[in-house]
């Protein structure tokens, strides 16, 4: 009977430890919480839910997963839960990661590990479900840019914008009617094959071009927020050349700096919002103009040429300074969450030269700055 006994536990253990976790395979699917397709910003956290499936007929008493999230920067989060899997073998486990910042995160082998019914040994297994993400930096409306307006005496000579874009009398498609539209610029044959109202859709005025020029050095930002308030004060300006449909370039001043054309491209701007994704202030430059003379010849004649950095010395100086020498117009915008009383000097000193210059302390200050208000 001992020997039966034996023979028949260890049969048990064998079979146990080649067909339960060792082998188990899973699904990983992400979401907002909101949508399934909804685009991920800094501050959202994501809902994963893991599927599991353990092959083999005996009974597991319960299984312990961990889960390793991997930040693009090298941090990481540990996820550990247990589930008690059916008759089956298949298990759900749901869990909600932290708010989580901009970047790009990956989850590496899910390990889990589980015990036989007399808790003997303790059998372990790895499997990989994809899970990948990106985290778009956080951005905030911005309704309107005093860059762009011709009534400012500061904008430079080539500024001829008014606060919004002027139309001309090319028509450029067909749109839905708008509450207050003229019945002029109805556009009747449209009408009258689609049953809804339909509104002419007209061509704006050219606009110069405009170049964001963002310092990544590692020197530049002695904090990692700083950096971050740089970075999403990037992406918020672009959001509003796309809203406005203008021709915006971007180019980062990293450790390996990188130049992306001016376009009014929603997928060229796409790739602009893409690349700041996992950007990091890796730059060993001591300048920033060295850097900017290498892709010079890129940039369109007349354009605007604005500086993202938390730098105010001879450095931002010199490359202001460049910039007006090769006929575009320059603009500073500060970052300093600090609000020191040197930036105010260093404003007034550019408007004093004829330079535009605005000092962003918070993201949320951000559109009122950018309009001109005061904060």
């Amino acid at each position: 009977m001992l020997l039966s006994m034996v023979t028949l536990l260890c049969l048990y253990l064998a079979i146990a430890g080649f067909s339960g976790v060792k082998r188990t395979r899973g699904v990983r699917r992400l979401s907002s919480g909101h949508n399934h397709e909804e685009l991920l910003h800094a501050g959202d956290q994501v809902q994963v839910q893991l599927s599991l499936t353990i092959p083999g007929f005996l009974p597991l008493p319960y299984v312990v997963v961990r889960e390793m999230l991997h930040r693009h920067n090298g941090e990481s989060w540990s996820f550990k839960e247990s589930l008690i899997p059916s008759m089956r073998g298949h298990g759900e486990l749901s869990f909600q990661t932290p708010p989580l910042e901009r970047g790009k995160y990956v989850f590496s082998d899910t390990e889990c590990a589980s015990e036989d019914i007399f808790g003997l040994i303790e059998h372990r297994g790895t499997f990989k479900a994809s899970g990948e993400f990106r985290v778009l930096p956080r951005t905030v409306f911005i309704p309107y840019w005093q860059l762009y307006d011709r009534k400012s005496r500061l904008s430079g000579p080539q500024t001829a914008l008014t606060r919004s874009r002027r139309e001309t009398t090319q028509i450029n498609g067909v749109r839905d009617y708008v509450y207050g539209d003229r019945l002029s610029r109805i556009h009747w044959n449209a009408t009258a094959k689609t049953g809804n109202w339909k509104s002419k859709e007209f061509e704006h005025e050219s606009v110069p071009k405009t170049i964001l020029v963002l310092d990544a050095m590692a020197g530049s930002y002695p904090h990692g927020e700083a950096f971050e308030l740089a970075v999403s004060t990037t992406a918020s300006l672009l959001e509003y050349g796309t809203r406005e449909r203008m021709g915006m370039g971007l180019l980062t001043l990293s450790e390996e700096p990188c130049f992306m054309p001016p376009s009014e491209s929603l997928i060229e701007r796409q790739k602009m919002i893409h690349h700041l994704v996992d950007i990091q202030d890796n730059g060993q430059d001591q300048s920033l103009l060295p850097g900017v003379e290498k892709i010079a010849r890129q940039f369109p004649q007349g354009a605007y040429f604005v500086v993202v950095s938390p730098q105010k010395d001879d450095k931002i100086l010199e490359l202001l300074r460049w910039a007006d020498t090769r006929g575009m117009t320059p603009c500073h915008i500060l970052i300093d969450p600090a609000e020191s009383r040197r930036s105010s000097e260093w404003n007034a000193m550019l408007r004093g030269r004829g330079t535009r210059s605005f000092t962003v302390a918070h993201l949320q200050e951000l559109p009122t700055v950018m309009g001109g208000g005061s904060v």
